[in-house]
């Protein structure tokens, strides 16, 4: 739905014109997944799927919030009552934002808000967070607040993180609010510092593909925070303020120390050397050389199979039929348990690709996957 589809959608709810209308971008993640959390490198680019929203202030204290994508009416909210974890629908996402920028002491009076979205929910690629960067760009921009794009992806973290409930790191807010057209946005969670990466791979005969198995995952369930939680532990029990702080070369010595850690080795190992396969593929970007970054995306599928054990049948079947196929690299994305994969290939190689992977999936039976070619899009901005 485009940003006049959002704008009319506005006015028959509301009956009057919003003040602008705003989109978000979903994100791909190239390289560099669970490292967010434990202040490491991540690679993400934005989709051209986008959340879109149209927005309005409010001086009474009430927000106000509709969906185009999901049944039923305006949901109104009391700005007073906005409280963590009270709110297990998709308006928790909204309102969190919401309630993050009051609890940082910025004066948010109340909205209303319509909303929708084409960036596919469940599948890995930051629905939640394109909703969460939309609406603290628009509040940000209606009511002056003057945020950074830096700032205005904490805060959305904070609502996730708090507010939602769920415990995911900073890449996902910040590569919808920070991503440029036709580049890769090269992050250091630490610091926040970045360098956008060209990443035009049609000019250069190649594409990536996203394949959506459409096996539903949820950040919020508990094994994502298990992840989290033995990641802090490894840690502790090496003193360090986060893995990130354990250099490749010193991975060895790291593991023996944690002794029979199984686990927490495990996780360990898989952050380390995903930090490293970041690094790899910045370099071999920035030198040209980018049909060689495949084979460091399926290095990066086989830790988070073996060591991160976060992979399922079916984003193993994407990955070992792609290659089979021909394709350069390919590895799941995002956090787990379902959602997508990504696929490096030839351009030639695409239809013979796709064809495997779709027949794979009938043969055993799965749910017919979902395949779209993934171009880097821009980040957040006004749109209306």
């Amino acid at each position: 739905m485009g940003a006049q589809q959002v704008r009319e959608g506005f006015v028959e709810l509301y009956g009057a014109e919003p003040e602008g209308v705003w989109s978000a971008p979903g994100r791909v993640n190239l390289i560099g997944e669970h490292t967010d959390y434990n202040d490491g490198f991540v690679m993400p680019f934005a989709l051209p799927h986008v959340a879109t929203a149209a927005v309005s202030r409010r001086t009474d204290g009430v927000l106000r919030l509709h969906s185009s994508d999901v049944e039923g009416g305006v949901v109104e909210l009391p700005l007073d009552a906005l409280a963590p974890e009270s709110d297990r629908n998709w308006t928790a996402y909204p309102a969190g934002v919401v309630w993050a920028l009051r609890e940082a002491g910025h004066p948010v009076t109340g909205a209303d808000i319509h909303l929708s979205s084409t960036v596919p929910t469940g599948a890995g690629l930051s629905s939640s967070a394109a909703l969460e960067v939309v609406i603290a760009l628009a509040l940000g921009d209606l009511y002056e607040l003057g945020l950074q794009r830096r700032q205005l992806a904490r805060l959305c973290q904070r609502a996730e993180n708090v507010y939602v409930g769920a415990p995911t790191g900073i890449m996902d807010q910040t590569a919808s609010a920070c991503c440029e057209e036709g580049h890769a946005l090269f992050l250091d969670t630490r610091d926040l510092s970045q360098k956008q990466i060209p990443f035009d791979l049609a000019e250069q005969g190649m594409r990536l593909l996203v394949v959506d198995t459409r096996v539903k995952h949820a950040h919020s369930d508990g094994e994502y925070g298990k992840r989290r939680a033995g990641c802090e532990k490894g840690a502790a029990l090496l003193g360090v303020d986060a893995l990130r702080d354990i250099p490749y070369a010193g991975l060895d010595a790291a593991l023996a120390r944690l002794g029979d850690e199984e686990e927490v080795r495990r996780l360990v190992r898989h952050v380390v050397t995903e930090d490293q396969r970041v690094e790899r593929v910045v370099a071999l970007l920035e030198s040209g050389d980018t049909r060689a970054i495949g084979p460091v995306l399926t290095e990066g599928h086989a830790s988070l199979r073996d060591d991160f054990r976060i992979s399922c049948p079916e984003l193993d079947l994407v990955v070992d039929t792609a290659l089979t196929a021909g394709a350069l690299g390919a590895r799941m994305t995002g956090g787990g348990f379902g959602g997508s994969a990504i696929v490096l290939a030839e351009a030639t190689d695409v239809d013979t690709i796709t064809k495997a992977v779709e027949e794979a999936f009938t043969a055993a039976n799965f749910t017919a996957p979902r395949v779209f070619e993934a171009v880097p899009a821009a980040g957040a901005r006004r749109v209306g």
